[in-house]
């Protein structure tokens, strides 16, 4: 503000006061509080605004030069609806900054932030915890293989619901995949599209740039409005012959050597019904023989207790005692080479379709469930869906009425299996 010259005596600014300014001269507005124009050393006049924010802390903010679309009127305008920012915490002038850094931060940037910012658990869910590293690691995936090659040289401040249309479809129509050889041996990485992989990556999507909003780098969500395509994957289930298939397959990977843990892990989720991280994340701490319950500490939705089928707690008590129940290879630690035991009986000894994911296990412990009568309440419990979760702190062991229904479930797989 050096060289200028303020008027004291306030007027309301209209034309012929913008007019009459002078080099170096500044006025104020008698109806607004801190609005005011002034003409520097060229013939520019701008419009400014002067306030505090809510801490106490002075500001300049510049609305623009005179001219269209900045007259008086227009301008006094903005300052009016910059004021009632100010009234309700916000800072304008800082909030521009941040919105010009958008123009010029990327895609990639932000996506880049955004997961140091998860993995210092800065970001909570909805349940306010920080992200599993399981979830962690999804995202991290899903950003490099679908978000960063379509959008990632675009400024945050440009991306448009068309472009985020334009990912979505993409990825829909396997533009994105991909399939690499990783510097581990026989390791692959294969990267695949589909309408489940579009909606999963956009739902991502809007979470970040929900994150974008919260640093004010955009004023908006891009990804709102867009619609999702529904992922059919939840609607497989394992037919007859497949359980079959898979009774059959198990105990022939006993012979082809395929890891016994790692069978008895799979078998354990046909009879349970239970996630695969779940699963291969069990401790031994966790786990109540004598009552046949299980109470898991971190799963997705939380601490959760779930009842055991008889068949279900034959299975651990041949597992080795110590930290992990379905342990690895080289040790007492978490199996990481689940996956190659997954697709080398699943699909190479089974003979099983690629759609057959863990997931379907689960899907399909609960649609037999369904079809043996068991009420929706009972089988989430058994899954422990959410809103079933162990909210109730005191209680420490499954009730007979459930432990009754998983055995009636496994009892089912089990006979579905061929293994009676």
């Amino acid at each position: 503000m050096d060289g200028v010259v303020v008027q004291n005596r306030r007027r309301r600014i209209g034309l012929r006061e913008v007019r009459a300014l002078r080099s170096g001269e500044m006025i104020w507005d008698a109806a607004v509080i801190g609005f005011g124009a002034r003409r520097q050393k060229s013939e520019t006049v701008s419009y400014i605004l002067f306030y505090r924010t809510a801490e106490g802390r002075q500001r300049w903010y510049t609305i623009g030069r005179h001219g269209s679309p900045w007259m008086p009127e227009t301008a006094r305008a903005e300052a009016l609806r910059l004021l009632g920012e100010v009234a309700r915490g916000g800072d304008p002038s800082v909030e521009r900054q941040a919105r010009r850094h958008g123009a010029t931060l990327t895609v990639t940037d932000l996506c880049d932030r955004y997961l140091d910012d998860a993995e210092a658990g800065r970001l909570l869910t909805r349940r306010r915890v920080a992200k599993r590293p399981s979830t962690l690691t999804t995202d991290r995936s899903r950003i490099t293989a679908h978000i960063k090659p379509v959008l990632g040289p675009i400024p945050v401040g440009a991306v448009t619901c068309d472009d985020v249309e334009r990912l979505m479809h993409r990825i829909a129509e396997g533009g994105t995949s991909k399939r690499t050889k990783l510097d581990k041996r026989h390791a692959l990485s294969n990267v695949r599209g589909g309408k489940g992989a579009a909606s999963r990556t956009i739902g991502l999507l809007g979470a970040i740039m929900s994150y974008a909003v919260k640093l004010g780098l955009r004023s908006d969500n891009p990804v709102q409005g867009v619609v999702r395509p529904a992922d059919g994957r939840r609607d497989r289930r394992l037919q007859p012959d497949e359980y079959r298939r898979l009774g059959e397959a198990l105990i022939a990977g006993e012979d082809d050597e395929v890891w016994g843990p790692g069978l008895a892990a799979l078998r354990f989720m046909l009879l349970t019904g239970w996630r695969s991280g779940e699963v291969l994340g069990l401790r031994w701490s966790e786990v109540d023989l004598v009552r046949r319950t299980a109470r898991l500490t971190d799963t997705k939705t939380g601490a959760s207790m779930r009842p055991l089928a008889e068949a279900a707690c034959s299975i651990l008590r041949e597992m080795f005692p110590g930290e992990v129940v379905f342990r690895a290879p080289g040790g007492d630690v978490e199996m990481k080479g689940f996956r190659r035991v997954w697709s080398r009986t699943v699909h190479r000894i089974a003979g099983l379709t690629e759609d057959v994911t863990p997931h379907v296990l689960r899907h399909s412990y609960a649609s037999l469930a369904a079809d043996l009568g068991l009420a929706d309440a009972t089988i989430a419990a058994l899954l422990g869906h959410r809103g079933h979760s162990v909210t109730r702190r005191y209680i420490h062991s499954a009730d007979t009425a459930l432990l009754a229904a998983a055995d009636k479930v496994a009892a089912e797989t089990i006979r579905l299996m061929g293994e009676v």
